[in-house]
């Protein structure tokens, strides 16, 4: 939100009060609370009849500090509120130096300097100032309609950069925007965004958090241009500074504060299939589409029902079809000997046509409008209430419907929806109606979630999810919402990808094809290589079906080339995998992510790193032309084995079964022996693809997982002369090495393997 008009003046109706004067500091060991005028004291008359605001620092946790700026503190507080972890006593050390007062955390410095005007300084442990809410950078404001903003605006350096902010499909650096953190099912083709995440990212390293679930109004160089600005409408702001140095150190702090994504099972990472949206659908046309797929040798992992399993106006009622699917035990059943796992839609909402309607109401598991009816309305499905995961017995409840369907045989859903949260409502718990909008999808995603892992095991819970917050990583697998079929839509769909996995995002899908509309085949099959090489990979469309062969012979040979590829990629993905669970830090890796210290990294949205060593730059064009940029090194094309020197731009061609697809120079990938599945026995003749530096003192080490990233084996590859020497532990069975280019060989326990 805007207050001012220009640099000189405030908008018609709007008053600012600015912490201008620091009045008294109160220290403790590990905190203090500040205490500012918001206009310069010249005498005692001037402290009456005036404001003065409350600044609180303090460290949750190592390398993070909070400021909690309060204006007046007697609010009541109903939640909900973000579930951070951190340390109840404080990380944090003061110290102060007459009158300037610091708190430490790790490598962070928070520095009040009661000197001159209020402000707050954050450093680095080099002593370099990161950013700082200067003489104009604590305030809160006032307007025409009565409202009470709390504000702050934290100072950006001359070439920084913001990212982040959620899966928003406007352009990658925020610089120059304004966002408004607001849940909205808006497509991928405008400012709103399913997954609203009031986090951001700089170039300079540090990260900004600020701990609110309502509406987060931010303008990013677009009010005062050298300044980022977040605003809530409210009487506090509490906001977290996140270390680094590098982006990775930000997200690996602030996903320990907001929780580490969970580890989805390997399973998952295989090609998932769709009956799609509105189309027509039984048994026979989902046998077809398996059998369709064995036959044309691609090997599929999950098989999705979409909304249309439940008869029409009743979702969701967790019944199916009985005309549709009048066997659905044994439908099931027939499914699963195929080898497939299942996908069941769903959504929170209830149509008033379903018995479930008048169930949940009885039980009180609706929510309701202030006088106590139960709030409805016709969008989406007629008459539908919106089940009230604030109480603890309509969670059970709603639980108790999923579980029936996971006995009958389905595996994990696709959460829809959990966008269009009213705010004219009482929630069971007392919650405050503009902070749960954002916050609902969290309780509903994390319902489903907890009781996959329940039923089904740690490790084996995965949801397909739309909306989220803050914390919603935690609950894997999110896609990217409804995308047109071209390549424009598709490109907004990376660029959303990209901007979710700098909000701490670890997992990411998307509607290979394109969701609205039938897609090109040019579209198709260049989004087949793109879908294939994301952290997941999901077949599914609007009104049309998205099986390969209804975009001709070329189009069934693009899906099996890739998804045996992603098959055969599955030790070092699912390496990256563990490494995400285990660190915050994402599969799909933004180019600024992994070489921060590139500038010509710093912008780039058309390709990224899968895991650490792998580049993709998807073709975005019919004539398959693509720009590519490859950063300082050696890169080696995976599937065509040329070398390429960076730094430098280069304009490829490629045709449909190819990309950009570039491996680091010194990495090691560890591929699988048998591309049949995603969930094989890694282990069972693995094959270490090795792309040695030029030095002659290079060593790598590589661990590849079991399917559970419980275990692992361990090889060091080490260059001795004109040999590679690989040694292996955990593991007594027998690998290959093969030099990127060069030669290879096969043994057990060490291999030995000639260079040039």
């Amino acid at each position: 939100m805007k207050f001012t008009d220009g640099f000189w003046r405030i908008r018609e109706g709007v008053q600012i009060s600015y912490a201008t004067e620091l009045r008294d500091v109160r220290t403790e060991s590990k905190r203090f609370t500040s205490y500012a005028a918001v206009k310069r004291v010249r005498h005692r008359g001037d402290t009456l009849n005036a404001p003065l605001v409350t600044v609180e620092c303090f460290s949750p946790a190592e390398g993070v500090i909070g400021i909690r700026v309060t204006h007046h503190a007697g609010k009541r507080r109903p939640g909900p509120d973000f579930s951070l972890t951190g340390d109840p006593d404080g990380a944090g050390t003061v110290r102060t130096d007459g009158r300037v007062t610091e708190l430490t955390s790790g490598p962070l410095t928070l520095r009040l300097d009661g000197s001159g005007p209020f402000s707050l300084g954050f450093h680095d442990a080099d002593g370099r100032e990161l950013t700082r809410a200067d003489a104009k950078g604590t305030a809160f404001a006032t307007t025409g309609d009565g409202a009470h903003h709390m504000l702050t605006r934290l100072a950006l350096g001359v070439g920084e950069q913001i990212y982040g902010l959620g899966e928003r499909f406007t352009p990658f650096v925020k610089n120059g925007q304004t966002v408004d953190v607001w849940q909205a099912d808006g497509g991928t083709s405008s400012e709103q965004s399913y997954k609203n995440i009031p986090f951001y990212v700089s170039s300079r390293g540090y990260g900004v958090f600020v701990n609110h679930p309502g509406a987060v109004s931010y303008e990013i160089g677009s009010e005062s241009v050298g300044q980022v600005q977040f605003s809530v409408e409210d009487q506090s702001l509490e906001y977290y500074v996140v270390a680094g140095p590098t982006p990775k150190d930000v997200l690996s702090r602030y996903t320990a504060l907001t929780g580490r994504p969970a580890l989805p099972p390997a399973w998952s990472f295989g090609l998932w299939l769709s009956t799609s949206f509105t189309t027509s659908y039984d048994e026979r046309t989902v046998t077809s589409f398996v059998d369709g797929m064995t036959e044309r040798g691609i090997p599929l992992s999950v098989f999705h029902f979409d909304c249309f399993w439940m008869r029409e106006y009743q979702w969701c009622d967790f019944r199916w079809d009985p005309d549709v699917f009048p066997d659905p035990d044994g439908m099931l059943a027939r499914l699963k000997e195929k080898g497939l796992r299942i996908s069941a839609w769903i959504n929170p909402y209830i149509a008033q046509k379903s018995p479930l309607f008048d169930e949940a109401a009885a039980l009180g598991h609706l929510v309701c409008r202030p006088g106590g009816d139960v709030w409805q309305w016709d969008l989406w499905q007629a008459g539908m209430g919106l089940v009230d995961f604030t109480g603890p017995e309509a969670r059970a409840w709603f639980q108790s419907k999923l579980k029936a369907l996971l006995d009958q045989g389905v595996d994990c859903f696709k959460t829809d929806f959990g966008e269009r949260i009213p705010t004219d409502v009482v929630w069971h718990d007392g919650s405050d109606p503009e902070r749960m909008h954002n916050y609902y999808t969290q309780l509903y995603n994390r319902t489903v979630f907890e009781l996959l892992e329940k039923e089904r095991g740690q490790g084996e819970a995965v949801l397909f999810a739309r909306s989220a917050t803050a914390g919603g990583q935690q609950y894997p697998v999110h896609w990217g919402g409804d995308c047109w079929s071209s390549f424009e839509a598709m490109a907004e769909s990376l660029r959303g990808g990209l901007s979710l996995s700098l909000s701490g995002f670890g997992f990411w899908s998307h509607d290979i094809g394109g969701f609205e509309g039938t897609p090109d085949p040019e579209v198709f099959k260049r989004w087949l290589a793109f879908g294939l090489l994301s952290s997941h990979s999901r077949l599914h469309g609007s009104s049309s079906y998205r099986v390969p062969w209804e975009f001709g012979d070329e189009a069934v040979g693009v899906a099996r080339r890739f998804t045996l590829l992603k098959h055969r990629l599955m030790p070092y993905l699912y390496g990256a995998a563990v490494e995400t669970h285990a660190t915050g830090v994402p599969m799909m890796r933004p180019m600024v992510l992994e070489f921060p210290g590139d500038p010509t990294c710093r912008p780039l949205d058309r390709q990224y790193m899968l895991g650490p060593d792998l580049l993709v730059a998807p073709v975005f064009s019919p004539d398959g032309e693509v720009e590519v940029y490859l950063p300082e090194g050696t890169w080696t094309h995976l599937l065509s084995g040329q070398k390429v020197t960076g730094p430098g731009w280069r304009t490829e061609r490629h045709g449909y079964s190819s990309l950009p697809l570039y491996v680091r120079e010194g990495a090691v990938l560890p591929l699988a022996g048998d591309d049949s599945r995603p969930d094989g026995d890694w282990l069972d003749a693995p094959v270490l693809l090795v792309h040695p530096t030029a030095s002659p003192g290079y060593t790598a080490e590589i661990t590849v997982p079991d399917t559970t990233g419980a275990r692992a084996a361990a090889f060091r590859i080490l260059r001795d002369g004109g040999v590679l020497r690989v040694t292996a532990s955990g593991t007594d069975r027998p690998f290959t090495v093969r030099v990127a280019g060069g030669a290879e060989a096969r043994g057990a326990g060490a291999v030995t393997v000639p260079l040039g």
